[in-house]
C-alpha cells in the first residue's frame, strides 16, 4: 500500500482538491477495476473519454481521481487532482506506485516500422547467453527469464508495463527489452519510465490510420529518443533517411549502425544462401541463421547494444553465429524440395524486403508464390501498394484474407486489387477463406518452388467481427505441404 502523497511527487498538478494523506491499495485507467481506496485515471483516448466514468470509479470505491478537467459535481470525500495530461501523469504515478522498476533494470527499448520483434527477440537470446537474467517485452510474448507470458499489445498499458517492470526487478532480471510502438509513446504508455537505451530501426508507412500523416508517425518515434537522458545511449540506422534525425534532440550518447553508409558499428553482407549469411562486422566474419539484409541490420543492432554496454566481441559474435529468428519472422519449412516462408510483412516496406530477399536468394527455375492479406479496421492506403508489390517480385500471387476485424473481406481485398497492374492481372488470384488460399498456393506449386506466406507471422488466431477464431499459418503451411507434396 502506498499513500497519495507520495506516488504523485514526481507530477506537477494545476491543482489538488482534498487530502493527499491517504492509503492508495491500486491505480486504474479502467473504471469496472476500480476498488475501494483506488486511485483512478480518467484519460481520453480515442473512441471514450475516461471522464465520463469518474462517478461509475467513485461508486466502485475510488478515493482519488486524476483529470485534466474537473466534474460538476464534488464528493467531499474524494480527493481530485487536476492535471494537463491525465496518461502523462499517470506514468509517473505508475512508477512510483509500483517502486520505480525501471531504475533497478537495463531497460533497453527498440522503435522503428519493421525489426522491433526480431531485434528485441536477438537482444533477448543474446544477453540471456552472455550470463545475465532478462525480460521481454514483444509483440509475440512477454518473457520473465524463461517464463512466458501473454503479450496483448506492442508497448503494454502504462500501469501493465510498470506492473510487470516490477515482477522482472523482484525476478532479478538486469536486463528488459521492449518494443517501443509509436502508438504507444502517443498515448503514454512509456511515460515516467527511465531507459538505458533506445534503438531505432527504420521508418516507412505504417500506422496512418491513427497517425494520420507520416510526419506525425515519424515524431512520435523521435519522441522517445528526446525523452531519453544523458546515462543512455541511443542508437540509430544512420542508412535510413530519418536514421539522424531521430538523434537531433536527444541527450542521450549517440551511436550509429549501417551497412551502406560509414557507422560506429559497420556491417556487410559477404555470401548469401536460403539458410545461413556470412557477414563481416568491423573487421570480424561470422555465419549467422538468419536470412536477408533487414535481419542482418538487427544482428548488427544486437551486436552494437553488446559493445555499447561493454560485452566482449569474440564472446557476443560466437554467440550471434547460432540465435535464432523471432517466431513467424522469416521462419523457414523445407519439405520435399519446396520451401515455405511464413513472415509477418504487413507493411508494403516489409513485404518488399522479404520478396527482395527471396528473389536474391531463388534459383532462376523456381517459382515464388505469395499469399497475402491486409488487416481490416486499419491503414486502408497500404492495400493497393501491398498488392503491386507481391505481383512486382512474385511469379504467382494469392490476395486474402489478414484479420478483416469488422470489415467486409471482400471489400478489403477489391482495394488491394486496385492497385494491380494490367499486366500482372493475370498471375493474381482472390481467395477470401486463408485456409483455402494456403491449400492453393500449395497445390499451385512444383518442385523446388518458394511459397511466402505474408502478414499473420506469428499469430495463431484469425480475428472475425470480434471473434479471434484459431489460426496458424505456419501450421496451415506444414500441414498441407505434408498433405499434398
Amino acid at each position: 500500500m502506498k499513500y497519495l502523497k507520495d506516488i504523485i511527487k514526481t507530477i506537477s498538478p494545476i491543482q489538488i482538491i482534498g487530502s493527499t494523506d491517504i492509503p492508495i491499495e491500486s491505480i486504474e485507467n479502467n473504471s469496472k477495476s476500480v476498488r475501494p481506496k483506488s486511485l483512478f485515471a480518467a484519460i481520453k483516448g480515442t473512441t471514450v473519454d475516461g471522464h465520463t466514468f469518474i462517478d461509475t470509479a467513485i461508486q466502485n470505491g475510488a478515493t482519488a481521481i486524476v483529470c485534466e478537467k474537473l466534474p460538476e459535481t464534488l464528493h467531499p470525500s474524494t480527493t481530485y487532482i487536476l492535471v494537463n495530461d491525465s496518461a502523462e501523469a499517470l506514468g509517473h504515478i505508475a512508477h512510483l506506485y509500483f517502486d520505480e522498476p525501471s531504475k533497478k533494470l537495463n531497460l533497453i527499448g527498440v522503435t522503428g516500422t519493421n525489426g522491433k520483434t526480431t531485434t528485441v527477440t536477438l537482444l533477448y537470446q543474446l544477453f540471456s547467453q552472455l550470463g545475465y537474467k532478462c525480460g521481454l517485452i514483444s509483440t509475440i510474448e512477454n518473457k520473465i527469464n524463461e517464463t512466458i507470458l501473454p503479450a496483448t499489445h506492442t508497448t503494454p498499458d502504462v500501469i501493465q508495463f510498470n506492473k510487470l517492470l516490477k515482477q522482472m526487478v523482484n525476478e532479478n532480471c538486469d536486463y528488459v527489452f521492449t518494443e517501443v510502438s509509436s502508438i504507444g509513446v502517443h498515448q503514454k504508455r512509456i511515460a515516467g519510465l527511465e531507459f538505458k537505451g533506445g534503438v531505432f530501426t527504420n521508418l516507412t508507412h505504417d500506422h496512418l490510420d491513427y497517425h494520420k500523416t507520416f510526419e506525425n508517425y515519424r515524431d512520435c518515434k523521435k519522441a522517445f529518443f528526446d525523452g531519453l537522458n544523458s546515462n543512455a545511449f541511443a542508437l540509430t540506422n544512420k542508412d535510413d533517411k530519418n536514421g539522424m534525425y531521430m538523434l537531433q534532440n536527444t541527450k542521450a550518447q549517440k551511436y550509429t549502425y549501417a551497412l551502406q553508409s560509414m557507422a560506429d558499428f559497420k556491417g556487410r553482407i559477404l555470401e548469401k544462401h536460403i539458410d545461413s549469411t556470412l557477414i563481416q562486422i568491423n573487421d570480424k566474419e561470422l555465419w549467422i541463421k538468419l536470412i536477408g539484409k533487414f535481419n542482418v541490420y538487427n544482428i548488427l543492432v544486437a551486436y552494437s547494444v553488446a559493445r555499447i554496454m561493454g560485452e566482449a566481441e569474440d564472446k557476443v559474435l560466437k554467440i550471434l553465429s547460432n540465435v535464432n529468428p523471432a517466431r513467424g519472422r522469416f521462419q523457414i519449412i523445407h519439405h520435399n524440395g519446396i520451401t515455405g516462408i511464413v513472415d509477418y510483412a504487413h507493411t508494403p516496406d516489409a513485404l518488399e524486403n522479404v520478396l527482395n530477399t527471396i528473389r536474391d536468394l531463388k534459383q532462376e527455375h523456381q517459382t515464388i508464390i505469395t499469399v497475402v492479406g491486409c488487416g481490416g479496421n486499419r491503414d486502408a492506403a497500404k492495400r493497393p501498394i501491398m498488392a503491386k508489390i507481391a505481383c512486382e517480385l512474385s511469379d504467382k500471387v494469392i490476395l486474402t484474407s489478414d484479420n478483416p476485424r469488422d470489415e467486409d473481406p471482400k471489400e478489403i481485398i477489391h482495394q488491394m486489387e486496385t492497385g494491380i497492374p494490367l499486366s500482372h492481372k493475370r498471375k493474381t488470384l482472390s481467395i477470401v477463406d486463408r485456409d483455402e488460399a494456403i491449400k492453393t498456393a500449395i497445390q499451385l506449386s512444383n518442385n523446388e518452388d518458394i511459397i511466402l506466406v505474408a502478414g499473420k507471422g506469428h499469430e495463431t488466431y484469425q480475428e472475425i467481427k470480434g471473434v479471434k477464431y484459431p489460426f496458424d499459418d505456419y501450421q496451415k503451411l506444414q500441414e498441407y505441404l505434408s498433405l499434398y507434396k
